[in-house]
Parts: structure tokens; C-alpha cells; sequence
């Protein structure tokens, strides 16, 4: 998880992972300059829970960045993402381990809530061929992809010419590469749609968006 300015969120993403039924991991969160009280939380959960490895950036080098810095330093055989203004309800490692192992593929993500609602997304989008979607929309929720590293790093990590839309880069490559990622029928996040990167920065979203559908170099 990178984090940055997120004082009145990061305590529920934080619990929402410490409090998951599956609990062999290690938490990686890298604190990206924030100039809040981010930091200070951090560092209170890191005395709280030993799983917990904080790091922090002397600038700010945003997300796509930040992520690759956490995959260098991590030591698991999987990668699973955290959004800071997000929510992983208790059964999401757990469900997403176990169908990783039934179909034997190479990572997933699930379904989620919207935030303060029952609505759920993606919807019909889950069930259309992935390179077919991929090329007008991004059909996977970011904060809840469980990934094998060995495959991340097969194809480069996150690319870093890509400020914004990263995970659509990221997904587009993976599937692209004939990598099987497949997504969890059963909701196991809540994703907040407001004041985030994806409201706040609209533009910058698009533009990167469409570099990935047109294989362009931003």
C-alpha cells in the first residue's frame, strides 16, 4: 500500500487488512511525502502489529512509482494491493488464495462495493473476454489484485512512464502477455469514489487511459 495525505482514512484500510482471516503475510506501506498526520499513524500500527514494514519517500513520487519501491523490498511469493481510502472485507486474501489454487491461475481480483451503497461493480464487464474489454475499459478493481511476483516481474512491474491509469497499463500487459488473471464473482472490498485519484484527476486519467488503448507511449 503507498499512502499519501490520507489522515482520516488510512486507520479502516489499515484495520480492514490486520483483521483478514488469512493472515500469513507482510504489510508493506510506503508513506509517499505525505504532509498530514499520515506518517504518524503508520507509525503507530507498525508498533501495534510486527507484520506491519513501514517505509516513506523524501519526495513525492507518486503511485506507480511508490508500488515498485514495495515489490523491490517485499518477500512474499504473491502481491496483493491495498487502496488507502479503501476497505478489504475479512474473507478477501483467504477467497482470493484459495481461487487462485482451484484454477490454477496467475492472480485475481474481485468484485466490490461501492462505498455507503449495495451496488457492486464490474458487472457485466467480469464476463466478457478480457483482451476484447481491456481494449475500451479497465474491467479489474486495482486495490483488490492478488498477483504471483514472479509474473509482475516477468513483465517489468508497473511501468513507469505511466503517472496515472497504471493499473490499466499494468492489467493490459499482464493479459496481453497470456497471463490468466480472473475475477472473483463474490464482493470482498469497498471502494471509495470520492475525493481520489480517479475524481480528482479526471484528465490526467483519460489521457493515460487512452495511451493504453492505443498502445501509445505517454
Amino acid at each position: 500500500m503507498s499512502v499519501r495525505n490520507a489522515e482520516n482514512s488510512i486507520n479502516f484500510a489499515i484495520e480492514s487488512i490486520l483483521d483478514q482471516t488469512y493472515s500469513n503475510f507482510e504489510f508493506l506501506i510506503l508513506d509517499d511525502y505525505s504532509t498530514d498526520n499520515t506518517y504518524k499513524i503508520l507509525e503507530k500500527y507498525q508498533n501495534i502489529d510486527n507484520r506491519i514494514k513501514l517505509f516513506n519517500n523524501d519526495i513525492n513520487l507518486g503511485l506507480t512509482r511508490s508500488l515498485n519501491i514495495l515489490i523491490k523490498y517485499s518477500k512474499g511469493d504473491f502481491i496483493a494491493r491495498q487502496d488507502a481510502d479503501d476497505y478489504s472485507l475479512p474473507l478477501r486474501l483467504e477467497k482470493q488464495i484459495e481461487y487462485i489454487e482451484k484454477y490454477k491461475v496467475d492472480g485475481c481480483t474481485t468484485k466490490t462495493f461501492f462505498k455507503n451503497s449495495i451496488k457492486t461493480t464490474p458487472y457485466l464487464s467480469r464476463l466478457l473476454n478480457k483482451k476484447l474489454i481491456l481494449l475500451y475499459k479497465n474491467p479489474f478493481i486495482h486495490g483488490t489484485l492478488l498477483i504471483n511476483k514472479e509474473v509482475l516481474k516477468n513483465i517489468g512491474n508497473y511501468d513507469e512512464s505511466f503517472y496515472y491509469a497504471q493499473d490499466y497499463k499494468l492489467m493490459s500487459d499482464l493479459v496481453n502477455s497470456n497471463k490468466k488473471v480472473g475475477i472473483l464473482k463474490r464482493p470482498l472490498y469497498i471502494l471509495n469514489t470520492e475525493n481520489n485519484i480517479s475524481t480528482n484527476k479526471r484528465a490526467e486519467q483519460a489521457y493515460f487511459a487512452k495511451c493504453v488503448q492505443k498502445k501509445l507511449n505517454p
